[in-house]
């Protein structure tokens, strides 16, 4: 009875698409784009467990909460940290791009990082229908991005892939509607945040917070010495007194923290192409290397990972959107794109 209420309530629902990222879910409706784009961050009563805030209210509140409220991150490194409270955190934004439905039980496509167990793919599965789906099913981002950026995923031409996230960066070769060789490693967003948090407190003795760090990271963050200068003057608390304290960052010398980074990048993508067979080495040789993901617009990026592997790299058009585009185009087109998806409700 209740798999054909759940299909009498699909007639009034619209497919969705979710990017659910350590640092952002975006969220796309299908023939109508992204509708929701906010940091995947939720402020809870810590005595209650309830829902206090959830995106971009609640990432302001990181560092400045009271006693009785506490801000987290669900995802850490691109999977579920915390079940229940993505729970709640996809139920709030289900609620905001449905506000004036009074039915809403859509069929659901999520992202998952390329190479995630069986275990975490459930658990994804499992959030998303308690959250409200109908119909849940799993793509992996980087053939989601390789749909955004318009590539033909069924081709046997070979294409590399690196999506640079906030919790893990994804390399992955595709070619033929599927993943020939993938990694998904721990050096993305985040650990450029947390190198210019070390930087700052060592070289400046002075304290500050990740949305501190992330803006810094936006606004003059580089792997290679740039021609243009460019500064920004942040505020924390000084080490030496514990009082507050200005001081001006600059892109140069960010350059050594984050340029160990990127080279840990580089060494990765140097692996998967070792493992890579000719013939689509070939094709890469061919058709370079993409960028997407937030971390693609660390400023020098793509010309330090061009000159070590003599490679040509691109950064895509909306680096920040490729995932959600391409999952877009999935729900234009199920039937075309269905054969991409790496697992189903149905397999559990």
């Amino acid at each position: 009875m209740n798999k054909y209420f759940k299909g009498f309530l699909g007639i009034f629902s619209d497919d969705l698409g979710i990017d659910l990222g350590t640092s952002n879910t975006l969220i796309c409706m299908k023939n109508k784009g992204v509708i929701l784009n906010e940091p995947s961050v939720v402020t809870i009563n810590t005595k209650t467990k309830d829902i206090f805030e959830v995106g971009g209210t609640a990432k302001k509140m990181i560092g400045k909460t009271p006693n009785a409220l506490e801000t987290i991150r669900p995802l850490k490194n691109g999977v579920i940290a915390d079940y229940e409270i993505t729970e709640k955190m996809l139920r709030e934004f289900y609620k905001k791009v449905h506000s004036k439905k009074l039915f809403s039980s859509p069929r659901v496509i999520i992202c998952v990082p390329a190479g995630v167990t069986q275990v975490e793919k459930r658990a994804v599965i499992e959030v998303t229908r308690e959250a409200g789906a109908r119909e849940a099913f799993l793509i992996e981002e980087p053939m989601a991005a390789a749909i955004g950026l318009g590539l033909d995923v069924f081709d046997p031409n070979g294409h590399m892939i690196v999506d640079i996230g906030g919790g893990t960066s994804e390399i992955t070769v595709i070619s033929l509607g599927g993943v020939v060789k993938a990694s998904s490693f721990r050096v993305a967003g985040d650990r450029f945040d947390m190198a210019i948090v070390e930087y700052v407190r060592q070289k400046h003795n002075l304290l500050i917070g990740e949305n501190t760090a992330e803006e810094i990271k936006q606004a003059v963050g580089a792997v290679i010495e740039l021609e243009e200068e460019y500064s920004i003057e942040v505020s924390g608390r000084s080490i030496l007194n514990g009082l507050p304290k200005n001081i001006v960052i600059t892109s140069s010398e960010l350059v050594s923290a984050l340029g160990d980074l990127a080279s840990l990048i580089i060494e990765e993508i140097r692996s998967i192409l070792e493992k890579t067979l000719p013939e689509l080495s070939s094709d890469i040789k061919r058709n370079g290397i993409c960028l997407a993901g937030g971390g693609a617009l660390v400023r020098g990026l793509d010309q330090k990972i061009e000159e070590a592997l003599n490679l040509k790299v691109f950064i895509a058009e909306e680096p920040l959107y490729c995932v959600i585009n391409g999952i877009q185009k999935l729900l234009q087109d199920f039937d075309k794109y269905s054969r991409v998806l790496v697992s189903s409700e149905t397999e559990y």
